[in-house]
C-alpha cells in the first residue's frame, strides 16, 4: 500500500437544480467565497489556477489546477492538480429528486514533505480531516445556493 496516496469519495445532496450546482461548482474562483477551507484561488488563465486549502490541521496545501473536463450536459467537472497534491478530482452532478446529487471523487498521491513523513501515524486524522472540510464545504454551498 502507498501511504501517500488517497482515495476520496463524497456525496452532497442539495436542494437545488443540477443545472444551478453545477454553475456554482465550475466557477472555482468563487469557492472561497462560500467554502472556507479554501483559503485562496489565483487563476492563471481560462483553464488553469493555484489552490491554497487549509482544513482544521494546522497546514496550507497549495496546488495548481487544470481543467480536464469542463461537460455541463453529462454534469461533469474534472481537474488535474500539481503541487502540495498530485493526481485528479471530479465532480459529477446528477438529478436526485426535487434537487441534486453532487459526487466528488478524488485521487491524490500526497507530496508535501511534513504530511509524507507522518503517512503512517496520521492517516488516519488526514482522513478526518478532510471529512470535516467536505462537510464545511457542502454546508456553504447550500447557504451559498440560497443566495444565487
Amino acid at each position: 500500500m502507498d501511504w501517500t496516496r488517497y482515495r476520496f469519495r463524497s456525496r452532497w445532496s442539495l436542494p437545488a437544480d443540477p443545472a444551478v450546482v453545477y454553475e456554482a461548482l465550475e466557477r472555482f474562483e468563487d469557492y472561497p467565497r462560500w467554502w472556507r477551507q479554501v483559503r485562496e484561488v489565483r487563476q492563471i488563465d481560462g483553464t488553469r489556477g493555484v489552490v491554497t486549502i487549509r482544513s482544521f490541521l494546522p497546514y496550507d496545501l497549495t496546488f495548481t489546477v487544470r481543467e480536464v473536463r469542463r461537460d455541463p450536459v453529462a454534469g461533469v467537472l474534472e481537474i488535474a492538480m500539481s503541487g502540495d497534491l498530485d493526481g485528479w478530482a471530479r465532480w459529477t452532478i446528477s438529478a436526485d429528486g426535487t434537487g441534486s446529487l453532487a459526487r466528488y471523487d478524488q485521487l491524490v498521491d500526497v507530496n508535501k514533505p511534513l504530511l509524507r513523513r507522518f503517512a503512517v501515524p496520521g492517516r488516519p486524522i488526514f482522513r478526518v480531516n478532510h471529512r470535516l472540510m467536505m462537510r464545511a464545504g457542502r454546508r456553504g454551498l447550500v447557504g451559498h445556493l440560497g443566495t444565487v
